[in-house]
This record gives C-alpha cells, sequence and structure tokens, in this order.
C-alpha cells in the first residue's frame, strides 16, 4: 500500500450491544480534521445529554499517527483503548467512533465493559462500508482568462478532481490533488504565465 492511500468508511454507521440492563450506542463518522470531531462530539452530547458516558476514540492521517481515546468516566482502560482497539484491528483512519453508554443498573465490571465496548464498536464498523482513499490536498490556482486552455489541458492530462470554479476576468479553480503527487502538479501550473497557486 502507498503511504497516502487508507481505509476508512464511506458514511456515518451505527451499533448497538446490551448487557445486563446497559445500553451502548455506537456511532461511526468519517472525519478530516480534529475540529469537525469537536462539532460531532458537541452534536452527540446534545442529543444523548442524559447519557452517562460518551466514550471515543479516533484516529486521523494516512500515516495514522494522530490517534486519541477517552474513558469519559468509565474505569481507566475500560473503553475508549478497546474502541481505538476495533479501528486499529480493522486498519482505518479519518474515522471518529463515538460509544454512548446508558447505565442499567448493574455493574459490568471491567471485563464486561471491556466487551461492550468492543462488540458496539465492532457492530458500528461493520454496518458501515469500508473503502480505500487517497489523501488529497487541496490549492487554489488563480490566473487571467486567456490562459484558460493551458490550465485545462493540464487538469484534463493529470485527471484533477475540480471542487471549485469561478470564471470572470479573473479565474480561480479549487482543486483536490493526491498528496504525493502535488507538487509536481503545482510545478506544472507554475509554468503558466502569471498564474498564482494558494494552498490553504
Amino acid at each position: 500500500m502507498c503511504e497516502d492511500i487508507y481505509k476508512t468508511i464511506s458514511e456515518p454507521s451505527e451499533g448497538f450491544y446490551k448487557d445486563k440492563g446497559s445500553k451502548f450506542y455506537a456511532f461511526a463518522f468519517p472525519v478530516y480534521s480534529e475540529d469537525e470531531i469537536k462539532e460531532i462530539q458537541k452534536n452527540l452530547r446534545k442529543k444523548y445529554h442524559d447519557a452517562r458516558h460518551h466514550c471515543y476514540a479516533f484516529r486521523l492521517g494516512a500515516a495514522k499517527k494522530i490517534y486519541r481515546s477517552s474513558d469519559d468516566g468509565e474505569p481507566a482502560n475500560s473503553s475508549g483503548p478497546p474502541i481505538l482497539g476495533q479501528i486499529q484491528s480493522k486498519d482505518l483512519s479519518n474515522i471518529l467512533i463515538v460509544v454512548i453508554r446508558y447505565f442499567g443498573g448493574t455493574k459490568l465490571g471491567i471485563p464486561g465493559l471491556i466487551k461492550a465496548y468492543r462488540v458496539a464498536t465492532l457492530d458500528a464498523i461493520n454496518n458501515g462500508k469500508i473503502i480505500s482513499k487517497t489523501e488529497n490536498v487541496n490549492f487554489k490556482i488563480e490566473f487571467e482568462y486567456p490562459v484558460m486552455n493551458s490550465v485545462m489541458r493540464i487538469i484534463k492530462e493529470e485527471n484533477l478532481d475540480l471542487i471549485n470554479q469561478k470564471s470572470d476576468l479573473t479565474c480561480e479553480i479549487t482543486l483536490s490533488v493526491r498528496k504525493k503527487n502535488v507538487n509536481s502538479i503545482i510545478d506544472r501550473f507554475k509554468k503558466i504565465r502569471n498564474l498564482k497557486v494558494v494552498i490553504d
């Protein structure tokens, strides 16, 4: 596998597990930034404000070096790490999984909790569709209308994803490019007279 290819889920999915009256609702989301993760968590806390625990784990990037888990008040390592363990065992990235627990009145013990969080997480992953994606970089090019043909030729030859386009006297196009190809493609664009490349 190339270093800029990773596996994730195509769209949000859900899972569920029940043990001794406690209910564990798992929610899996494809995500691309920690800001996005915080927004999802905020919305879940608002919607399920009466739940006792919102445990979670996430992993970001094709290199899979950014990851975190939280037990959110459950005994240490009984919930967050088992969720992260399932993400790792399925080799997923750019994914957030939150497992929300409603306490059923009977304690499950550490082994019971580990099993519950693991099974609920796995259910959410299995209910999703796993896909392979490339890690991409977005950048904008600004240019004068007369060089439009040269710009479009590169876009066509390199088979680039065009995200946004504004055509006027000065034109703007936002492109999504596979990370490993970005430098060579930008070099091609820079050869066009008076073209400006803007990377977010």
